[in-house]
């Protein structure tokens, strides 16, 4: 090599300085699609649920025999033992007279991780997502009556659309996503679809609620986290969620399990499947608006040898 010779510099691949940037792009906030159908299906489906079960003749004489399967109350159900009914047991959040403690603790923890992690606008989300959806039910419970279309008795006339204890897990799982780092928001939202799956099984077991009343707050509280990530700006909208496609598989299963469980009661065994289904609806139906669909790991192909 002469003095007027230069090391050869390698040769620029326009493509190689792109590479990086597309592979951040999948998962970056501002290519995220935001759309609103997912919140107008979600009260779509809050609506048809609404008007099938509670304003139609058939739909009360479908769900009105739903408190006579078995022994009438709470206490032949699995789970009894943890509702707080029982005289000095504790009850599991947010069942019976924990409901109040249990949306306040939600609400801290989110207001917590919200100044923690300086993610202003996810943390007005979530508040907004959490007081939406529990004011929602409130003030639909209170201002739309439940027609008797059957002749049914007195005690079966009270408005109980939507469930209280069952839209507080709903609200608080899609709440916590909001605010927490994409890394661990699988695994939150797993933790919460369990609980979801746990308190809407028990509520309907235990003859504290129809199962369309815990399908209806579920889907209310969808439909609240698609309006929420629907108005957020696209720089603060939640980006796509990677997890391992066996996540979605385990969280699911262990969801129909905890279903099953905490719906069971030894004297009918329709009702402790149709509360074990209902119960795990609800948790399939969190699990995809706050995770969505399992991502599709990319074929790794082998350079072409010259």
């Amino acid at each position: 090599m002469t003095q007027h010779d230069s090391p050869s510099l390698p040769a620029h691949r326009p493509g190689a300085s792109r590479q990086a940037p597309e592979a951040r792009d999948d998962t970056s906030p501002s290519r995220t699609t935001r759309p609103w159908m997912p919140a107008l299906l979600y009260t779509l489906g809050f609506l048809t649920v609404y008007l099938l079960a509670i304003c139609t003749p058939w739909g009360q004489r479908a769900e009105n025999p739903w408190f006579y399967l078995g022994i009438q109350g709470g206490e032949a159900a699995w789970i009894y033992p943890l509702s707080g009914s029982a005289y000095g047991s504790t009850p599991l959040p947010p069942l019976e007279l924990s409901a109040k403690p249990t949306v306040m603790a939600g609400l801290a923890v989110i207001v917590l991780l919200t100044l923690v992690r300086r993610c202003w606008r996810q943390g007005f989300a979530a508040l907004g997502v959490a007081v939406l959806a529990i004011g929602a039910k409130e003030v639909f419970k209170s201002t739309v009556p439940r027609p008797d279309l059957v002749g049914a008795p007195e005690n079966l006339l009270d408005q109980g659309f939507p469930s209280g204890h069952t839209v507080i897990p709903a609200a608080l799982t899609l709440a916590a996503v909001l605010v927490v780092s994409p890394r661990i928001r699988p695994y939150v939202a797993t933790a919460g679809v369990l609980w979801l799956a746990c308190i809407a099984a028990a509520t309907a077991t235990m003859g504290g609620h129809r199962p369309s009343e815990v399908l209806g707050a579920t889907l209310l509280a969808c439909a609240c986290y698609g309006l929420a990530t629907w108005l957020l700006p696209s720089a603060a909208a939640p980006g796509a969620t990677r997890s391992p496609r066996a996540l979605h598989v385990i969280a699911l299963a262990l969801a129909l399990i905890v279903a099953l469980v905490s719906g069971a009661r030894p004297d009918t065994l329709t009702r402790s499947l149709v509360s074990a289904a209902t119960a795990f609806t609800c948790a399939a139906l969190v699990w995809y608006a706050a995770v969505g669909r399992p991502a599709h790991t990319a074929r790794r192909t082998r350079p072409a040898l010259d």
